[in-house]
């Protein structure tokens, strides 16, 4: 009996062993993609529709989660749940979508990379949380990247507002992210995700409908939406919170690290985007940043 246990543990170890990094570069994938779907959908429904029918969608796959852990979400924790959900959700997902209507995909996904330096940021400037010199120096080397990025140009139009518009969702997710820990630790992760994610919906719904494009939207932009809700939103949650079981917060965060590869290469091969040589610098300053932030965590 112990050597078929043993076997059984060594086989599952094994397995765990090529199943975990495959599903951080799926997750990647995924979540790179999401700034493709965002720049084919955005120019078409316009950044508050399309945000709707993502925070809508994404909901709506979570919700089985919402409903089995129902009794542990009471009328008093929905306040919370509906600002973190305005911070966390709706308005970076405005601004990303504001982003790509303006700006290659890749540009988003670079400034999305942003979000671990924002986290550390926000905990240092409101929480008390110490930061220490190597984040320091990290934060700067991140900033500096931004600007790189921000004085660049693609078809002999200026980026800096979207890229602005990325660096500001980035910090409203490094605020949301400090506020989740604080306020709904202990919850269901799952379940919350779906909590906030149904009242942002909730909250964009007015400026939806009073934005709601007049043409015949494209069955690709419909497409793309449709995507960007049930693939990159819904599912991808799940993924997320699975890997978090198993492999804890910290390593299934390296999927930060992933998002900006395949944002721009998704972007380079479907949509025939440039690289652009500040892209690739600043790139590489903020994916180096993160990176030099991580190892401090440890």
């Amino acid at each position: 009996m112990t050597s078929v246990a043993s076997t059984s543990s060594l086989s599952d170890t094994q397995e765990r062993g090529w199943l975990t990094p495959l599903e951080l570069c799926l997750l990647g994938a995924i979540w790179g993609a999401s700034f493709l779907f965002m720049r084919v959908a955005a120019p078409d429904f316009g950044a508050m529709a399309l945000v709707e029918v993502r925070l809508a969608l994404g909901s709506l796959v979570l919700l089985p989660f919402l409903w089995r852990a129902r009794s542990q979400f009471p009328a008093k924790l929905w306040p919370k749940l509906a600002i973190i959900g305005a911070l966390n959700s709706a308005m970076p997902f405005m601004l990303f979508a504001w982003a790509a209507k303006t700006a290659p995909a890749g540009v988003g996904a670079i400034t999305n990379a942003m979000t671990v330096l924002f986290t550390a940021l926000v905990g240092f400037l409101f929480f008390g949380e110490k930061i220490g010199a190597r984040r320091a120096i990290a934060l700067v080397a991140g900033f500096v990247g931004v600007i790189v990025l921000a004085s660049d140009k693609t078809a002999g139009a200026s980026i800096g507002w979207a890229v602005a518009a990325g660096a500001g969702a980035s910090f409203l997710y490094g605020v949301g992210i400090n506020l989740v820990r604080r306020h709904l630790t202990g919850l269901p992760p799952a379940a919350v995700a779906s909590a906030t994610l149904g009242v942002a919906a909730l909250l964009t719904l007015p400026f939806a409908i009073a934005n709601w494009p007049t043409h015949a939207v494209a069955m690709k932009s419909w497409l793309s939406a449709g995507m960007l809700g049930v693939l990159c939103t819904g599912l991808a949650f799940v993924m997320y919170y699975r890997l978090i079981a198993r492999i804890g917060a910290g390593r299934a965060s390296t999927v930060t690290y992933l998002i900006p590869v395949f944002g721009v290469a998704w972007a380079w091969l479907l949509l025939d985007e440039p690289l652009t040589l500040k892209m690739g610098i600043a790139g590489v300053m903020i994916l180096g940043s993160v990176a030099l932030s991580q190892r401090t965590a440890k």
